[in-house]
């Protein structure tokens, strides 16, 4: 009756809700306080609740663990909806096209593919996005050096846990996405979906309109898009340079850097680039793996 009411209304934009704390809470969105601070990485949340599913991520605390493949969660909302991934249940589906999700907000972010909506813009380099969330995620691998989770078998830093994720399964050699339809497994969830789409014609197919080309996420359509249209928003703050792709700038800032960041993990041998140390991990790990024999 509260929300009815109108009686715990946001004066910025019209919300209502059904207490004054929910509505204080909702008036940091606005005014972007931050009043709960992580004291590991000094990450700063809105509500107590989000620092204390955060610190997880530090204590590695995952009490929800999955049946079928046995991967872990801090919270039990995110098991449910990983079983999806073992189910192929996708409840969500779109009524412009064939595409179903898992999640509803996955659906309602898939709509902005057919509306073009893009409200979130970078004021750096002006690249728009769907969500506040990949905004966050843009900013924070492209315009920011902070690195605040390391590998404990080489040491090797990461501006995010789920880089960090799946920077481990290289040592583990863990692949925890398995096709229902066969025997094969991945380490990435897009690798996955990749599978699927190519070896049992499952999912929908980006394509784009200027060459016909196929592309199994959306993502690497827009790439693609952007070299067709000459789009390169990506500015290197060292020289003129410019990139399509996040990725490529931070491969072409290595060149005016000579800090190694990646290491490998079978020998400790530090290189300039991911592609290096990948290369090198692979014969490095053969031979060690022919000398032990």
């Amino acid at each position: 009756m509260n929300v009815h009411s109108s009686k715990y209304k946001c004066t910025e934009c019209g919300k209502c809700f059904n207490s004054s704390r929910k509505l204080t809470v909702h008036g940091r969105i606005h005014s972007g306080e931050k009043p709960f601070a992580c004291t590991v990485c000094s990450k700063r949340f809105t509500q107590s609740s989000h620092l204390f599913y955060h610190s997880k991520i530090h204590s590695g605390e995952k009490p929800y663990k999955c049946h079928e493949c046995h991967k872990a969660f801090s919270k039990s909302e995110n098991l449910n909806r990983h079983m999806r991934v073992h189910t192929g249940d996708k409840p969500y589906k779109c009524h412009l096209c064939d595409k179903a999700f898992s999640e509803s907000g996955h659906l309602n972010t898939h709509m902005r593919v057919h509306t073009g909506d893009k409200p979130y813009k970078c004021s750096l380099c002006n690249e728009s996005f769907s969500q506040s969330g990949h905004l966050q995620t843009h900013k924070r691998h492209v315009h920011s050096n902070r690195r605040p989770y390391d590998c404990r078998y080489c040491g090797k830093l990461f501006k995010s846990s789920r880089d960090l994720k799946c920077h481990v399964r290289i040592h583990t050699g863990a692949k925890p996405y398995s096709c229902r339809h066969c025997s094969d497994c991945f380490t990435r969830l897009g690798l996955l979906k990749s599978h699927l789409l190519k070896s049992h014609n499952e999912g929908t197919w980006f394509t784009c309109n200027i060459c016909q080309k196929k592309f199994s996420c959306s993502s690497d359509l827009k790439i693609h898009l952007r070299r067709h249209q000459g789009v390169k928003p990506y500015v290197c703050s060292e020289c003129p340079k410019r990139f399509c792709t996040g990725v490529e700038l931070r491969s072409h800032q290595l060149m005016h850097s000579d800090v190694k960041h990646f290491c490998c993990g079978s020998c400790g041998k530090y290189f300039r680039r991911k592609d290096y140390v990948v290369w090198h991990f692979k014969r490095c790990s053969r031979r060690l793996g022919f000398i032990g024999l």
